[in-house]
């Protein structure tokens, strides 16, 4: 990863202006996943504040910014699709309540399963999702309320002050490191954008039908109704559908183009109440199942990356406690969910934020956008936002995976593009990871599963020895089995386990199996130097199998490795 994140001291000034700046890049992901959730904007504002307050103060990683993501969004549109708003905040509530009981039973350890290449695939991945997003800010909405590509000078102004920011934010801190690169770099490129829109004659930006004012001055107003006019394109009857768009348009100050609220209330003193019985339960618990392994995955994977970028060490079991409070808060005041923000982490971590107090000062001056500085935010152009975007995507993506191929393992190499692809083109940051999981163990298993192999000989009472080495696991039975000769054996068989374990059911299916094929020619079969682990397994299983477990395995072979008369190895 480039050097973009180096460790530095946390103090109260970097963790105010890192939240500042993280607080502004809040606003557009919040109103834009609210509408990839079908919902209205100020719902996914206050779920960001309630999610990015209570992570900030009780989750188990400092500096990860929490809020309203695309990931949960796509489950959230799934069930107000099919059931209605009023279904959605107790299945938040539910989803908190999972996410709890996972941190109390310490089930985030379990992230630790995740395989490095994993990990970096999850991040090349998303990187990759997070600069095809910002493209759809260079569009506009069309005399016929189509969505097309902003042309002429409004491009190329849009162009330069996305250029003009990421210089900034590049240069800035070669400079001086007093004040966060991405607040300055929005700041300027505001003032411009203000001045540009007052220069500008009225009569060139409505032939343009607003092309510079709406994408290079107003930051809210185009997101909102351009994502506005793509939902009424996909859902809207015939009938309705021209008087929709002329009025997504049209109207200036709609719900859909101000982020201008009250107060947060109980869901249930804004919205209908759905049943409250079984029936319910059994419609939201799928979502809420759902809801709560996509956000905990995640959070957990950008838990992890952080840890790595700033060389400290969160806590997995409170980061799931923390995300299952904010859930739960979350719904409980009408909002659609949430988890860590990864683009908005690596912001806060860019900034100097290390500490709660960025997270904490992130939601808090996002509410306060929200209730007394709306019509200020608004006024900030798309391009500062896409700009700080774009060098998040530089400094996310790990560019020295490129020189992984034949430097390490083809099948970790492979992994990697595999989850890197799944996340480009699906968009579905936990199911990639889970793919990534299973084809590494797959992997591993079939590799390991080659490894079993045993040494042989014989001892001074003429029983012959088998010292196996190599996993015993499902994976290895066949080689296992594979090993040994019941026709050309002894009568005494000795099998020794010093260099192996039993690891599951199948091992001791395999054992039995091989015991059995003894017991056919008349011939016994002994285990020696078990484990106390692999020997309460077997102890317990004594029913199902048919071989004799040797208490004093000294009598029968040295608990040196010797060196063998006779070798097979399969």
């Amino acid at each position: 990863m480039l050097n973009l994140f180096s460790s530095r001291p946390k103090n109260v000034k970097n963790e105010i202006l890192s939240g500042l700046t993280v607080a502004l890049a809040l606003v557009p992901e919040a109103i834009a996943f609210a509408f990839v959730a079908g919902v209205s904007p100020v719902i996914g504002l206050y779920s960001a504040f309630f999610i990015g307050l209570t992570a900030a103060l009780c989750g188990g990683r400092p500096g990860m910014i929490s809020g309203a993501t695309g990931a949960m969004a796509v489950v959230v549109v799934s069930l107000v699709a099919l059931h209605g708003l009023e279904y959605l905040f107790p299945a938040v509530i539910l989803c908190g309540l999972i996410q709890g009981m996972v941190g109390t039973a310490r089930l985030g350890v379990l992230i630790r399963m995740v395989p490095h290449s994993v990990m970096l695939g999850f991040v090349n991945g998303l990187a990759i999702v997070i600069c095809m997003a910002q493209f759809g800010s260079f569009k506009t909405i069309s005399p016929l309320g189509n969505l097309e590509t902003i042309q002429g000078p409004a491009l190329w102004i849009m162009i330069a002050l996305t250029s003009l920011t990421m210089a900034i934010i590049w240069l800035l801190p070669k400079i001086t490191k007093a004040v966060p690169a991405s607040l300055v770099a929005i700041l300027v490129v505001s003032v411009l954008g203000v001045a540009l829109n007052a220069k500008l004659p009225k009569s060139y930006a409505a032939t343009n039908q607003k092309n510079v004012v709406m994408n290079v001055g107003d930051m809210l107003v185009t997101n909102s109704k351009l994502t506005t006019v793509r939902v009424i394109k996909e859902g809207s009857p015939a009938a309705e559908h021209a008087a929709l768009l002329e009025e997504a348009i049209t109207t200036p100050d709609s719900q859909e183009s101000s982020i201008r609220a009250g107060l947060p209330m109980p869901f249930f003193l804004q919205y209908a109440l759905p049943p409250m019985n079984l029936e319910t339960l059994w419609i939201i618990l799928p979502f809420s199942v759902v809801l709560a392994a996509v956000g905990l995955i995640e959070s957990l994977m950008t838990l992890t990356l952080i840890d790595e970028i700033t060389e400290t060490q969160g806590s997995s079991n409170r980061e799931c406690l923390g995300q299952g409070a904010a859930n739960l808060l979350c719904g409980f005041f009408g909002g659609m969910g949430g988890c860590a923000m990864i683009g908005q982490s690596l912001i806060n971590v860019e900034s100097g934020g290390r500490g709660r107090l960025s997270g904490a000062f992130a939601a808090c001056s996002l509410l306060t956008f929200i209730l007394f500085f709306s019509s200020w935010i608004e006024m900030i152009p798309m391009a500062a936002l896409v700009g700080v975007m774009f060098m998040v995507v530089i400094g996310t993506f790990e560019w020295a995976s490129l020189k992984l191929y034949r430097k390490v393992p083809t099948t970790d190499f492979l992994v990697m593009c595999i989850v890197t692809l799944y996340t480009a083109i699906m968009h579905d940051l936990a199911s990639a990871v889970i793919i990534g999981v299973i084809v590494s163990s797959l992997a591993f298993a079939f590799k390991h599963a080659k490894h079993v192999n045993a040494e042989t000989r014989h001892n001074e009472r003429g029983d012959k020895i088998y010292q196996l080495h190599g996993p015993l696991f499902f994976a290895s039975t066949t080689q296992f089995k594979e090993i040994f000769d019941p026709k050309n054996d002894p009568d005494c068989v000795i099998v020794d386990f010093y260099f192996t374990k039993v690891y599951d059911h199948s091992a001791l299916e395999a054992i039995h199996s091989v015991a059995q094929r003894y017991s056919q020619v008349g011939k016994t079969l002994h285990l020696t130097h078990l484990s106390q682990e692999c020997r309460e397994m077997l102890q317990n299983a004594q029913e199902l199998i048919s071989f004799q477990i040797s208490d004093e395995p000294q009598h029968h072979v040295s608990t040196d490795r010797f060196t063998s008369v006779e070798s097979t190895a399969v």
